[in-house]
């Protein structure tokens, strides 16, 4: 039943991409002749508006197959006649926006999202923020809090330039900064002390650490802040370029060392997270169901908008792209030239899928390990 749950929220961030393509493509006059969710064999379709509408077997992606496509990336030296309603008949700017329509739809619903969540509140369990020094208790960790002379039992309420009320909110502040060095203003005999810690990084995640733990005995439910309309608004779009502005952040962390495997995730291990959050969040009550669930699929949706508009071929950024230089310069990519460098597209792309799959089968078979 996760599994399931996972799919069908995956798939309904599929769609919405799918959409996004779709509606600009008929905005700007361009036929779609085909809308899959899921790739490979077609399982269902219905033939509704002159777009045969599809659900295909990979549960996994989609497709918006417009009028013209093929026609054109496979013509090579061959000429072809471009119809007005096919996709390369139609302008380049109108080529652009229908490429950006996809990663924006997914930017619209993590707004949408961390609007509903703003509006919602919600409640969690956290410790205070009273630490202590995690090499204190496991003599093998290093701990770069102890290095920069913070003590147990001292508490932090800043961490940089944000305020720290629990331990969720330390964690969550570290996280964002993997070896850096971060501004740390602790309360200790009633004193306020700043200290510089330079934070490790931690292999499997790329997220930041700095060797402290929790009280225990401090852990007590806490409710999330809630907000009016027009604040919401304010704050889904702010939260969600934060998070754009940290995924981006994320991705230079790949190559200080982090072990890719692990911490790239692919569509199994997405899909069984996913359901595995709707699951854990509904049992704790129905409100924080719907911000678990909501919180997770805007990040994937982050994600999605993210890696999208990178210019790799075959993904929408290489099309906004292209499209935007022929706009400007007049400049068309030849068919002969797109179908070469979507090749080294492929290969880029089957790559991370290669190393994704990896670190999936790696994180199911701990699982089952654990289980045991």
């Amino acid at each position: 039943m996760t599994i399931i749950i996972g799919i069908i929220l995956l798939g309904l961030l599929v769609f919405l991409h799918e959409l996004g393509h779709f509606l600009a493509a008929k905005v700007s006059g361009v036929t779609v002749e085909a809308f899959s969710i899921g790739m490979g064999p077609v399982l269902l379709h219905r033939e509704w508006l002159g777009t045969d509408w599809r659900i295909s077997l990979f549960p996994f992606g989609g497709y918006c197959a417009m009028k013209g496509e093929k026609d054109f990336e496979q013509s090579f030296d061959k000429s072809i006649i471009l119809e007005k309603d096919s996709f390369f008949g139609v302008k380049a700017a109108f080529r652009a926006v229908i490429g950006f329509a996809g990663p924006f739809t997914n930017f619209l619903f993590a707004v949408l999202a961390f609007f509903i969540i703003a509006l919602t509140g919600y409640t969690y369990y956290s410790a205070g923020n009273k630490i202590q020094l995690a090499n204190e208790v496991y003599p093998e960790l290093h701990s770069p809090a102890a290095d920069a002379g913070l003590l147990t039992g001292d508490r932090i309420i800043k961490i940089n330039d944000s305020k720290i009320e629990d331990f969720s909110d330390l964690y969550a502040e570290v996280a964002v900064h993997p070896d850096e060095d971060i501004f740390v203003l602790v309360e200790r005999d009633g004193k306020q002390l700043e200290f510089t810690v330079r934070t490790d990084i931690n292999k499997s995640s790329g997220e930041g650490k700095i060797g402290v733990m929790s009280d225990p005995s401090s852990v007590e439910k806490r409710e999330a802040k809630r907000y009016s309309f027009f604040p919401a608004v304010a704050h889904g779009f702010s939260e969600t370029f934060r998070l754009i502005y940290l995924s981006v952040k994320g991705i230079a962390t790949l190559f200080k060392g982090v072990n890719v495997t692990e911490s790239l995730a692919g569509p199994a291990r997405i899909t069984s997270m996913m359901g595995e959050t709707a699951k854990s969040g509904f049992q704790a009550g129905f409100r924080n169901g719907i911000v678990s669930v909501l919180n997770f699929m805007a990040l994937i949706s982050i994600s999605l908008f993210i890696m999208n508009l990178l210019p790799i071929p075959i993904l929408d950024g290489f099309l906004v792209f292209t499209s935007i230089i022929e706009a400007i310069f007049g400049l068309r990519v030849s068919p002969k030239v797109r179908n070469i460098v979507q090749y080294v597209g492929i290969a880029f792309i089957a790559l991370l899928f290669l190393l994704a799959m990896t670190g999936d089968f790696h994180y199911f078979s701990e699982l089952l390990n654990a289980k045991k």
